[in-house]
């Protein structure tokens, strides 16, 4: 009975505070798509991301998140990013649902250097089940049915960055912060700024130290973490939320062999991370902590140069 009264509790804080901010990520720097349109297409690649979340581990009702990002880059100098992203965060009785598709130009500024800026553009829908505990069944902001709505969403993104070796970039999401007036919830708008930097330790080491803040102006969060990568290939890292969480993560990626067409090859590999949430809040009593993972595919395409061929006249 206790756990199911937290539980309750924290559904109830979540549809005032919580239903207004985007989904909460450890491992976000591997995603920063999904709040900022510029990243699409700095990759140089295709790819395909798929993450999921559980928060709070062990309440009934834990909030769980499920995310696909897809971006890629076009265009003849490949300097053109698309992108789109899918989410669902079941929070208790509701459930929010965004999709956004994002669009990003990068100019080169010389010696690597890049500046891109992106717009997204989608939708937010919010869904409040009828399955409630009610303190007061009077009370007429708590729907006595199920009930959905959903309204427009526009991002805005800028981003400085040298591929493999830094990139700082600001955006924000929710700027029309369009009114869901029949659940009686305001979209925020959100702010980012975000960075990141691989530093070499020696031929087989980086460190990779990142920073997140953002903030709706009525709360701000800030998301430090620093892995070491080894050989391209493996990472291992903490994560640090202060009065939140610290969360070790570790990861694994690879190139595989490519794929010969007859006048291209095809270039493709994979990402693959997991991470722990040590509760460092007052919950941390009630829950297990947070599980999260994710799985990346990538896929690109280089053409094969084709080589002059000289006929001997005599051998005609």
């Amino acid at each position: 009975m206790k756990k199911f009264l937290l539980s309750f509790a924290l559904a109830t804080l979540t549809l005032v505070t919580i239903a207004q901010q985007d989904p909460q990520y450890t491992m976000w720097q591997f995603d920063r798509q999904s709040f900022n349109p510029a990243v699409v297409g700095t990759e140089g690649m295709h790819c395909l991301s798929v993450y999921h979340r559980d928060q709070w581990d062990g309440l009934d009702h834990d909030p769980k998140t499920y995310l696909i990002n897809y971006q890629g880059a076009f265009g003849p100098k490949q300097n053109i990013g698309g992108g789109a992203t899918f989410y669902t965060e079941v929070l208790g009785q509701q459930t929010n649902t965004i999709f956004r598709v994002q669009g990003a130009y990068h100019h080169q500024l010389g010696n690597g250097n890049v500046f891109s800026g992106g717009l997204s553009i989608g939708m937010v829908q919010s869904k409040l089940g009828n399955n409630w505990v009610y303190i007061d069944a009077g009370d007429p902001t708590i729907p006595s049915s199920e009930t959905s709505q959903g309204v427009s969403d526009i991002g805005l993104g800028i981003t400085f960055y040298k591929k493999n070796q830094y990139y700082v970039g600001l955006s924000s999401t929710h700027l029309n912060a369009a009114d869901l007036k029949q659940l009686n919830i305001k979209v925020a708008r959100h702010y980012y700024v975000m960075g990141g930097y691989q530093l070499p330790l020696g031929s087989d080491l980086a460190l990779r130290p990142n920073v997140l803040i953002k903030s709706d102006f009525a709360a701000t969060q800030f998301d430090l973490n620093a892995d070491v990568l080894w050989n391209n290939m493996l990472w291992g890292g903490l994560s640090f939320r202060p009065k939140d969480a610290i969360s070790p993560y570790v990861g694994f990626q690879t190139m595989f062999e490519p794929i010969k067409g007859q006048t291209s090859l095809i270039n493709h590999g994979l990402k693959l991370g997991y991470s722990y949430d040590v509760t460092t809040s007052d919950l941390k009593d009630y829950s297990a902590g947070s599980h999260e993972i994710f799985l990346t595919y990538c896929l690109g395409f280089s053409e094969i140069p084709i080589r002059a061929r000289h006929s001997n006249p005599r051998f005609l």
